[in-house]
Parts: structure tokens; sequence; C-alpha cells
């Protein structure tokens, strides 16, 4: 790379940078993360475990933040040096090292410029993935159960806590559906991109006959809710069924009636948990899930309205949105995005941040 272009690279990378510092707002970081330090300092605590696990993720969050911020800086810095030091030395080794980091640091930048798209009225929740099998007979129910591997994993990668709220297991194989949360930090704005029908193609493996089957399943990306969110829910509007929980192939997982099922009455919406012992956990965490569906319900019902004024259709592209292609070729292609990637068995363990990446800015565009 020749020295020339070098320096306009550095240039429009380090501009990147400064207008990424200040979508963030690191001084207001780190004023945040002074009040954080002092309420994780008290000595009463974890007399609220719930809110004092708030305090302590949303302080880890936030110093994780600073800490990747300022230290792209340096590294962006210390570029300009070891380009100059290989200059100066004619130095290969050096010059090879150099372009090396120049990637990695163009990588990095790229990646931490998508986090300041997200500027979502709820982006910066937590997420609720809700995957259910569609059509396809068995192979959706695997389909469905890959995909809630794909979304684990993705979270495992990057150290971010999951918890299954509830699994409906299919008779043959797979899934019918699941429900589980993310517990990250802008988990919701990251993941909503994901939302829609996800395709599959590929042999199968429960026809005898070894023919080709299409089959699908969707995604449902819900932001978790917190008490500032107003959602009213009449006691009299549900209906609660409780029941032993069961595990793949219908064996029973509890030997008692513990599993909660909540049915909102004037909306059909149905939803289910089993992850814990005790019922009375069952129905509190059930009635976050039905809480934030109907709370997305509400803003779907808000935003069909300005469509209607703005005379817009609405938009549509959360429909069928990607194409899982194993056979006759290997690929996996974003509908709306046209990102793509020639190993669809990295993508399902998980390898999907360059889907995310490419959804959020094509998301960013559409809204211009």
């Amino acid at each position: 790379m020749a020295v020339v272009d070098v320096s306009e690279e550095l240039k429009s990378l380090a501009s990147t940078m400064t207008s990424i510092e200040a979508v963030l707002d690191l001084d207001k970081l780190r004023a945040d993360i002074a009040v954080l330090e002092e309420q994780a300092a008290a000595p009463s605590l974890w007399d609220d475990p719930e809110a004092a696990q708030k305090i302590t993720s949303r302080l880890s969050h936030l110093q994780a933040e600073v800490r990747k911020a300022e230290a792209l800086r340096n590294r962006l810095d210390d570029l300009g040096v070891l380009f100059e030091m290989a200059e100066e030395e004619d130095d290969p080794d050096t010059r090879a090292e150099a372009e090396a980091e120049l990637t990695e640091v163009r990588k990095a930048l790229d990646e931490m410029e998508v986090r300041t798209l997200l500027s979502g009225e709820y982006d910066e929740r937590e997420a609720l993935v809700n995957i259910r099998a569609e059509a396809g007979g068995v192979d959706a129910a695997d389909f469905a159960e890959q995909l809630q591997r794909m979304y684990l994993r993705w979270a495992e990668r990057h150290g971010y806590g999951t918890e299954i709220y509830e699994t409906s297991y299919a008779e043959e194989a797979g899934i019918k559906s699941t429900t589980f949360v993310v517990k990250a930090p802008y988990a919701y704005g990251t993941l909503s991109v994901e939302q829609g029908t996800h395709r599959l193609v590929r042999i199968s493996p429960f026809d005898n006959q070894g023919r080709r089957q299409t089959s699908f399943a969707g995604v449902e990306i819900l932001p978790v809710v917190e008490q500032s969110d107003h959602v009213d829910i009449e006691e009299s509007d549900l209906r609660v069924d409780v029941y032993r929980a069961s595990g793949p192939g219908g064996q029973g997982v509890n030997t008692t009636d513990s599993a909660v099922r909540i049915t909102h009455v004037p909306t059909g919406i149905v939803v289910s948990c089993q992850n814990e012992r005790s019922q009375i956990q069952n129905k509190a965490s059930a009635m976050n899930v039905l809480q934030a569906k109907l709370l997305e319900r509400q803003r779907q019902e808000e935003r069909a309205k300005m469509d209607a004024l703005k005379g817009d259709g609405g938009s549509s592209w959360g429909n069928q949105m990607r194409s899982y292609v194993l056979h006759p070729y290997q690929m996996v292609k974003d509908l709306r995005t046209e990102f793509e990637v020639g190993n669809p068995q990295s993508v399902l363990d998980g390898e999907i941040d360059g889907f995310l990446e490419a959804g959020i800015r094509w998301r960013k565009q559409q809204e211009k």
C-alpha cells in the first residue's frame, strides 16, 4: 500500500473514530460509571438482588464500552507510528505487521460504528427470542431447534447470559417452539433485525427417499419489559393453566405441576414457562413474556396508524428474510441486505455477526 494511500486511510479512520466517540459520548459514560460505582459500593446493595444485578451488569457493560473505545483509539494512534517505522527502516516485516493491524482496526471500527446505529427506543434492552416451527413438518421442527442453538451459540461466543423460559418439543425430532432471553445490553437492538421467516433447503434426513425439502421457521424478537413500561393487563382477561413440564419425547422433567401457560383472552396470545421448579416463578416469567408481546403489539398498532397517516403501506421486510441452502449448493443469504456466506455450518454454529451488522446498516438506510 502506497504511503499516500495509507495516510488518507488513517485520516479517514481517525475521522470515523471521532464520530463514534461523539455518538458514544464518553464523558457522559464515565460520569454514569462513577455513579454506578458508588451504588455498587453501597453496603445495602444486595438487599435487593434483582436491582443489584442490574446495577452491576450495567456498570460492567459501560466499563467495557469505554475500555473498548479507548483501546481502539490507542491502536489507531499507534498504527500511524508503525507505518512510519516501516517506511523509515524500509522493513517488509514491519510493513506487513502494520497492514495486518490496519485490517484489524478497520474491522473493529466497523463493528463499533454499527453499535452507534442502535438508537431506537428499546434498543438498549435485553432480548426475548421466540422461535416456532412453521411449514415443513418434522424438518421445520428440526430447523427451529437448529436456530435455537444458533442464537444460543452466538450469545455464548460473546459472553452473554441466556435463560430458556420454555421449549415445546416435537414428537419425532426438533421443537415446536421455544422462548429464551439474551441477557446483554443492546441485545434487542442487535437481534431485532433477525425477526421474520427463515427458510431451510436441504436433503431431508427424515425422508427415506432422500428428497430435497424446504422448511420454514419463524423468529420473533421482543424487548424485555421494564417497570417503566405501561402495559395494562386485567386479571379477568387471563386464563392460567398449570401442567407438568415435559422434555424430549414427552418424558416428564418435573414431578409436580409447576409449568404455567397463560392465555390473554382478548388477543388470544398464549405464553408458557417451565424452566423453574416453582409454579410462582414460572408464572412471573410467563407474565414478563406476555407483557413483552402486548407491548410489541401496542407498538405495531401505533406504527400502523402512523404508516396510514403517511400513506405508507408499512414495511414487509420482516417476513421471509433469510435462506439457508444446504443442497444443491452451500449458501446462507439475507434476502434484504444481499449479505451471504458460503459456509452454512459456521452460521448455524453461531457466526452471525456479519448478518447482524449488515441488517442494522440496512435498517438504518430504510429509515432515511
